[in-house]
């Protein structure tokens, strides 16, 4: 699948398709939320983990209408405000709630296509990430190399593409494929910037 055809096919995701995608770049991106908030002492990582969970758990059933509305402003009130930290952490957090808000904006309303945007902010958050932490003083071509060869790079677009794939070849919401999509983007609590929590 080249880039074409992947931003075809995620252009073509819709549905529960759409919204276990938003879902699945979510929750490979939750650890940079879980950790930001654990350095900067929020007691707020149980309550997000909490609330994308409800997210997943949305896919198998019906919402009420009223429900969306309630875990979006729960979720706004958990975000942080990237104006009040000095801490580099906070922006991948917030791409972490602006994920998470398009997929509960997606369940609100489904005629909206989200996915394309969804999937250029998860992958600007790795090449934020790059660059900041190894890219600063390079001169244009070769931070365009390093980008390009980068293995977080690597991984996020093998990442998307395999998501949009199996997302194309699974007819109903299953259960236990579900589980699995959901198993998969956790990635044994490795984020997509190659972080996670000391367990």
């Amino acid at each position: 699948m080249n880039a074409n055809q992947f931003l075809k096919a995620v252009a073509q995701l819709q549905g529960w398709r759409e919204c276990a995608f938003l879902l699945a770049l979510a929750e490979r991106s939750f650890p940079n939320y879980a950790l930001f908030a654990d350095a900067v002492g929020l007691k707020t990582g149980a309550k997000m983990r909490q609330l994308l969970d409800l997210a997943w758990d949305m896919l198998q059933k019906e919402a009420s209408e009223a429900a969306i509305p309630q875990l979006l402003s729960k979720l706004e009130t958990l975000s942080p405000n990237v104006d009040d930290y000095d801490a580099y952490g906070v922006y991948p957090a917030f791409d972490f709630c602006q994920l998470l808000e398009q997929a509960l904006l997606n369940r609100l309303n489904p005629n909206k296509h989200r996915a394309t945007e969804a999937s250029q902010l998860a992958t600007a958050t790795v090449m934020n990430f790059i660059e900041m932490s190894e890219g600063e003083d390079l001169p244009e071509d070769e931070l365009v190399r390093l980008l390009d060869h980068h293995p977080l790079m690597k991984e996020d677009k093998m990442f998307q593409r395999d998501l949009v794939l199996e997302l194309k070849r699974q007819r109903v919401p299953k259960e236990s494929f579900i589980a699995e999509l959901k198993a998969q983007a956790a990635n044994d609590g490795v984020s997509n910037l190659g972080i996670a929590p000391d367990s």
